[in-house]
């Protein structure tokens, strides 16, 4: 039996039509997405990512993006609270977590986002001044994202973050924040400046009084030491020559009067050594000359003195300690130089254990009026 081409080719047209039909029932779901599936306007169920086969023909597939998608909230003017006209444009961030209502309760959740954050922030900004906004963008992101996040709660899609990317404020704003901030500059730097002055000020004070304090003491104590070393040089001065007339009146007491006549006879001649024309004499020259001749035999006579012994000195002119005084030895000396020394020491360091309380209290002060 002959089959007519006519036949095989209506046979090979339908089976080829058969599979093609049943290949458009095949869907293949991306892993980042999911579909909704419906047949004959009814839902069926969503398609989750992989091989999925649908009804040919007769059954409607939508694919939702479920990756964090990022929508850009256009620029639009807005009057703050002060009435400061400012540009404001937003960033937002939302993820799809529910693809049937996403696709069921909103006809585009896209540009539904984009409008709600649009009057949304409007709506924040229009209730706050402009300072407040250029310095509280962290509050505004927070209290945009929770609204838009329980506003589209309903559409299934969940705002993760917003992100204020700019502020603009009018030219005429931006005028009067320039000239608002280059007055707080020259108002800060007047103040640095007047609080450097007076800090140097007081500190060339307390360095005036320092070394005025330094100098009276250095006048104090070289007074001290001048006028205990003249008081040593008296003391020694005048112990000195009570010892030179102690020792001559020891040494004249057993000499009689021939033994005066002769040392009287070599200090004329000593005199007359010397080259001066005018001559002091202590005494008087007759008596002198008088006992010169009585000494050769030629004068008068006159009764012989008797000679003074040392007890009888005593008695007269008193012991030596006595007029004398206490004499200090070297050591002595040598000891109370050694204590006024330790005394200017300990004062030369109480001096500067002031300075270095008065460093460090200025020091102090400067820490405190910093912070």
């Amino acid at each position: 039996m002959e089959i007519d081409p006519i036949t095989i080719a209506l046979l090979l047209f339908a089976i080829i039509a058969v599979v093609a039909i049943l290949v458009t029932g095949i869907r293949i779901i991306k892993p980042y997405e999911q579909a909704i599936y419906v047949v004959l306007g009814t839902y069926k169920r969503t398609l989750n990512p992989g091989f999925n086969y649908v009804y040919p023909l007769i059954s409607e597939v939508t694919t939702l993006d479920l990756r964090t998608q990022v929508l850009e909230v256009p620029s639009q003017e807005v009057i703050t609270k002060d009435n400061s006209p400012t540009h404001v444009d937003a960033i937002i961030y939302i993820k799809v977590v529910d693809p049937k209502k996403a696709y069921f309760e909103v006809t585009n959740y896209r540009a539904a986002t984009v409008y709600l954050a649009q009057t949304t922030l409007r709506a924040i900004i229009g209730d706050m001044e402009l300072d407040e906004i250029l310095s509280s963008r962290d509050k505004i992101n927070l209290r945009l994202r929770d609204i838009l996040d329980d506003a589209t709660d309903k559409w299934g899609v969940r705002a993760e973050a917003v992100e204020i990317r700019e502020v603009d404020p009018a030219p005429k704003v931006k005028q009067a924040m320039e000239e608002q901030t280059s007055a707080e500059r020259l108002r800060r730097a007047a103040i640095l400046r007047a609080d450097g002055e007076k800090r140097a000020a007081i500190l060339t004070a307390e360095g005036s009084k320092r070394a005025r304090i330094l100098q009276a003491e250095g006048v104090r104590q070289s007074k001290v030491v001048e006028a205990e070393g003249e008081r040593l040089a008296i003391i020694l001065q005048s112990q000195g020559e009570a010892q030179k007339l102690r020792i001559l009146s020891v040494g004249a007491a057993p000499l009689d009067s021939k033994a005066l006549t002769v040392l009287s006879l070599q200090t004329v001649q000593k005199l007359g050594q010397s080259d001066s024309t005018k001559w002091i004499v202590p005494f008087e020259v007759t008596k002198v000359m008088e006992g010169m001749s009585e000494y050769m035999g030629v004068g008068r006579q006159t009764p012989p003195r008797e000679i003074v012994d040392h007890e009888d000195i005593e008695a007269a002119v008193g012991r030596p300690e006595d007029v004398l005084g206490p004499i200090p030895s070297h050591d002595e000396l040598r000891a109370e130089l050694k204590q006024l020394e330790e005394d200017m020491g300990r004062e030369i360091r109480e001096s500067e254990e002031v300075g270095r309380t008065t460093k460090a209290k200025v020091r102090d002060e400067d820490i405190d009026q910093g912070q």
